[in-house]
């Protein structure tokens, strides 16, 4: 039994949800458990609503140096992530805030509400070396709640201000609302957008991220984004044993008639709490090949659910991996999609004048 079965949370609490518990994180000192309270009356329980915290940051971009990742820097505007994906590695990073990286995840956001004056300041600093800025990388900047906060719109107006590349990764049709400014950035070889398409099936979609659009909206998105002129690029992310493998061919096949020009993908992997998690959600939804599905994905991870090493962790390694990996790269050629979009341009990066700054003519 996982730590997290005594605290599974009815279903009609935790309607359109990822998570099935709400598990403390490993840094807590006291544990989260559901008792009975002794007494056998009905009563209607909360569900787990959406709360939003403004924080007010100290810094907004993220260095790192992983040989995994093609980028150094990345931007992430929003802690936590209502699309609520089941698979999400970013997840166990709720425990350094105190909350649960389950339902808490989902539903507890923190909103940097700074985070473009931030930006403004840093780009600003002597000495900065321009490279692409990676955004969605953690949690997706186009999650519901920027739809009111337009944390994202913010930052991109800094970003195109500067003439600054930007790659951004969402599966949120709410970036169409930013298609001016991507369709100017684009335009002088500054931005391109990865789009997740993890299914085509609608039911399997809304298992696995139940607040994100459905699969056919997505490709929609991809479509109103290329005929805009920006660099799209479909991401199967991830790549699920059982669920959603049979289904590599017909999602590259279908963004690239959508108008993708690159595609890539990651096998499941699932780092600290996330492994409970996705685990008591596929005996829940999946109880028929739960088993198989979990084999699979140890197999492919050295015999655990997660095996952190550079150069392992994002693909896999064994039998099943390659035949993974060689159907990608069929598909893609098939379909006439390459591993990368065109480099972004660097070279256009400009400081400009702070308002009050610039000398008057007269």
């Amino acid at each position: 039994m996982s730590a997290n079965d005594e605290i599974t949370i009815e279903q009609k609490r935790r309607r359109a949800r990822g998570a099935i518990s709400n598990a403390s994180g490993r840094y807590e000192t006291a544990e989260r458990v559901e008792t009975h309270d002794g007494w056998d009356i009905a009563e209607d329980r909360a569900s787990f609503v959406t709360h939003v915290v403004e924080e007010h940051a100290k810094s907004i971009i993220t260095r790192n140096t992983s040989p995994d990742l093609p980028f150094d820097r990345s931007i992430n505007m929003y802690r936590g992530c209502e699309h609520g994906c089941i698979y999400c590695f970013a997840r166990p990073t709720h425990a350094y805030l105190g909350y649960s990286p389950g339902l808490d995840f989902e539903t507890r956001l923190i909103a940097k509400v700074n985070a473009a004056a931030l930006l403004d300041n840093e780009l600003r600093k002597r000495g900065y070396g321009v490279a692409p800025i990676a955004i969605g990388t953690n949690t997706d900047p186009y999650q519901p709640i920027d739809k009111s906060l337009q944390l994202m719109r913010e930052c991109l107006s800094v970003l195109q201000n500067f003439h600054h590349p930007v790659a951004i990764v969402t599966k949120g049709t709410l970036i169409e609302r930013d298609i001016d400014i991507l369709s100017d950035m684009a335009a002088q070889g500054l931005v391109h957008v990865g789009v997740s398409v993890t299914s085509l099936d609608n039911r399997t979609s809304r298992l696995m991220e139940p607040r994100a659009p459905v699969p056919a909206r997505r490709l929609a998105l991809i479509e109103r984004l290329s005929k805009a002129g920006i660099p799209v690029r479909v991401m199967l992310a991830p790549i699920v044993p059982g669920i959603n493998d049979h289904e590599i061919e017909r999602i590259f096949g279908s963004a690239a008639q959508a108008g993708a020009k690159a595609a890539s993908w990651i096998a499941l992997r699932l780092p600290l709490e996330v492994s409970d998690l996705f685990q008591e959600w596929l005996k829940a939804h999946f109880p028929d090949r739960a088993g198989k599905v979990m084999k699979q994905v140890c197999d492919m991870h050295g015999g655990q659910p997660y095996d952190p090493e550079w150069g392992k962790r994002m693909r896999g390694e064994g039998h099943y991996a390659e035949i993974m990996a060689h159907r990608a790269a069929l598909a893609m050629r098939k379909n006439g999609l390459v591993k990368h979009l065109p480099a972004l341009r660097t070279d256009l990066f400009a400081v400009p004048y702070e308002q009050g700054n610039q000398l008057s003519l007269f």
